[in-house]
């Protein structure tokens, strides 16, 4: 139970940052042609924000069309979990000094393709919850 003895607790953004910093692997959701879609990506958390890299396709003219995403990204061990949610403004990067900047981050391909766009997600709001695992409550009985 979290310290107020409740099983999900309310993070801070600031708590929300540190665990999303803390994780390389997530999920970007989007819209294409009015259908919601989701990506795994690895990333990195620069300056709060989230930058991935992407090749041409399908997150590349979605990030550039629906620039209004969601990101997630969770984590968990044998007694707890947590999950948090930023909802942000996806960003193809192209100036020099954009680019200068995500290449300090050192964000490698986990697969053997190549992904030149880099894609900054700035927030707009960042939820997290931290849920400690254990049984279900007793339940009340309904039958009389």
């Amino acid at each position: 139970m979290s310290e107020n003895g409740q099983p999900i607790t309310i993070l801070s953004a600031s708590e929300s940052w540190d665990l999303l910093a803390g994780v390389a692997l997530g999920r970007l959701v989007t819209s294409v042609e009015g259908h919601p879609e989701i990506f795994p990506v690895n990333f990195v958390v620069q300056r709060r924000t989230v930058l991935f890299r992407t090749a041409e396709g399908t997150k590349l003219v979605s990030a550039a069309i629906n620039n209004q995403v969601l990101f997630e990204a969770d984590g968990h061990n044998v007694a707890e979990g947590w999950s948090v949610i930023l909802k942000g403004t996806a960003r193809t990067l192209r100036s020099a000094e954009e680019l200068d900047e995500a290449e300090r981050a050192q964000l490698l391909p986990w697969t053997g393709t190549l992904k030149h766009h880099y894609v900054r997600i700035l927030p707009i709001s960042i939820t997290g919850r931290r849920f400690r695992f254990g049984p279900e409550p007793e339940r009340e009985s309904t039958f009389a």
